[in-house]
């Protein structure tokens, strides 16, 4: 386990950084997944800000992670994409993972939408769903790799932050009223986050089955808790790339990116209303 304990002035410096380098003042935010890139490309009047430009943001070396800002108009909102994000498996302190979440708030982001790609632990789902996330299973946290561990600055959030409603319910019933309005096939279930880089054994699968999990992933639990921490408002969408159920079929991370570009149609319409029409 490694131990980084970050303070208000590293986030404060990336920050800056960023704010000095576009004249977007984003409230909104969106943290696009694994194959899921295509949709920052639709953000108007666009400043690009490579991650490895800016003071200790982690950058990504997993392959359909861009590793780039991307701030502008997007649906009436000024909003911030990540094109790609920093897991834990690369190497990189939990706490260095969830900078950038910390960097937003500083920059005047309230509001966050996150997306990944999953794979589909419920027998129901298919590839090319996508899943309105309704909670998720910290397994990794549980373990003791929470990025709220060690010292807490109460000028960013509580020492124990509630987690009953991580994900917002009217962000939640607005996704499922766009939802219904597009003809989209909307998933709901619980995400699960394990660490990686190894897929899932068939026992881990039947392990996450019975503890309450629809999807699991590598990511965005320890964004959303950090989200949550700093009072944030989070929506979460994960892409179902492939299933764990059918038997011994071999899982690989061109399949999971092969997904995601078919799904981000009908990801794209679903955030871009959601954007339209959140308040």
């Amino acid at each position: 386990m490694t131990d980084e304990f970050l303070t208000r002035a590293d986030y404060t410096a990336a920050a800056q950084f960023i704010a000095a380098r576009t004249q977007h003042r984003p409230t909104t935010a969106l943290i696009l997944g694994s194959g899921l890139n295509p949709l920052a490309d639709e953000i108007a009047h666009a400043d690009v800000i490579p991650y490895r430009e800016i003071p200790g943001f982690p950058v990504s070396t997993v392959e359909g992670h861009a590793g780039e800002l991307v701030i502008g108009a997007l649906s009436g909102q000024t909003v911030i994409a990540l094109r790609g994000r920093a897991h834990y498996y690369e190497g990189y302190s939990i706490q260095r993972v969830t900078l950038p979440i910390r960097t937003l708030h500083a920059l005047g982001v309230r509001t966050l939408i996150v997306t990944n790609a999953a794979g589909g632990v419920n027998p129901d789902f298919v590839p090319g769903d996508l899943m309105l996330i309704t909670d998720h299973i910290n397994l990794v946290g549980m373990a003791g790799l929470n990025p709220l561990r060690g010292p807490n600055d109460t000028t960013l959030g509580p020492r124990f932050p509630d987690m009953s409603a991580a994900y917002d319910p009217e962000l939640r019933e607005l996704a499922r009223a766009i939802a219904r309005v597009h003809g989209i096939a909307l998933r709901e279930g619980v995400y699960i986050f394990l660490a990686g880089p190894s897929f899932e054994t068939p026992a881990d699968v039947r392990f996450i089955r019975l503890i309450g999990a629809d999807a699991v992933g590598m990511s965005t639990v320890p964004e959303v808790t950090t989200a949550r921490h700093s009072g944030m408002r989070v929506l979460g969408i994960s892409l179902i790339s492939n299933s764990l159920t059918r038997g011994q079929e071999q899982v690989s991370h061109e399949e999971v990116l092969a997904a995601g570009k078919a799904a981000v149609p009908k990801l794209a319409a679903l955030i871009k209303d959601v954007l339209a029409r959140a308040s």
